[in-house]
């Protein structure tokens, strides 16, 4: 058995926190200027550069990408011969996240959802857990602003809407967002299991890098064919028009009922900001 000492992992938390919210990846960098090179709307290639220079200016300064520096989401994978010695697994990483968004100076943007207060740390964080062989501990960090998962959605379809209705759902679901989620988008799509296994994978999804599509071929394409139907709506980079709608759409399956089709859409802007670590 390994020991891990919850302080370490309390440490890194802090760190991925702070540095996901500064430095964009660099998938979603190259794929912002590809499109500035194709997209034939002026205003829309002069919103991408704009893009692409606030990223190399929160990384200059050291600052944030954008104000909404999100709930902390994570997903972990915990070898099965670790043991956590000090805080809970669950402890480390909400005191990470609160002396990440504390001593970052990043916004503290969780309130209890009737009252409305604010728990001044951004926690608790959203943490979905899960065990694998081996004596390491896997911790993938997302910042979720809100202004995309607002424009989210979930659908149980019927199996007899099969692929035209999953196609018709995420088109329609993209499309009635319009400029609010400050396109250019990443769209996450969970397909199967139940109501909240389809989120879970749809949120998942967006930790994806882009360009790298699903290892199923026919779900490879699909993630391709919706892609280029979604830049056809002619929404553009913040909703000024174009064919930048989306800079990339990662879809993620999972076994459902015999009587069941959900499917969930997960909205985010061009910020998609996203860390793994290994301990």
């Amino acid at each position: 058995m390994r020991k891990i000492d919850s302080k370490l992992i309390t440490d890194i938390v802090k760190n991925m926190c702070i540095e996901a919210n500064i430095f964009l990846g660099d998938d979603i960098k190259k794929c912002i200027k590809e499109n500035i090179e194709i997209e034939k709307n002026n205003i829309g290639k002069d919103i991408l550069k704009i893009l692409l220079e606030n990223t190399e200016k929160a990384e200059e300064k050291n600052i944030p990408i954008c104000q909404d520096t999100g709930m902390a989401v994570f997903f972990v994978n915990v070898g099965q011969d670790v043991i956590i010695e000090g805080d809970t697994l669950t402890e480390a990483i909400n005191k990470g996240v609160s002396k990440g968004y504390t001593e970052g100076f990043l916004r503290k943007s969780v309130v209890s959802p009737i009252d409305r207060i604010n728990t001044n740390d951004n926690t608790p964080a959203i943490i979905h857990y899960d065990f694998i062989k081996g004596d390491k501990i896997e911790i993938e960090f997302a910042a979720k602003g809100f202004g995309s998962e607002n424009m989210s959605a979930l659908k149980m379809l019927k199996p007899s809407d099969g692929i035209e209705g999953i196609k018709n759902f995420i088109i329609e679901t993209v499309s009635n967002a319009g400029p609010n989620p400050c396109p250019p988008t990443i769209i996450g799509v969970g397909i199967g299991g139940t109501m909240e296994k389809c989120c879970e994978i749809a949120k998942h999804a967006l930790c994806r890098e882009l360009g790298v599509h699903n290892k199923d071929k026919k779900i490879a394409q699909l993630e391709k064919e919706l892609l280029s139907e979604i830049n056809k709506l002619g929404i553009g980079p913040q909703g000024f028009g174009g064919s930048t709608t989306s800079l990339g759409i990662n879809i993620e399956t999972f076994p459902t009922h015999i009587a069941g089709l959900p499917v969930a859409v997960n909205i985010n802007c061009h910020a998609s900001r996203h860390k793994k670590v290994i301990i």
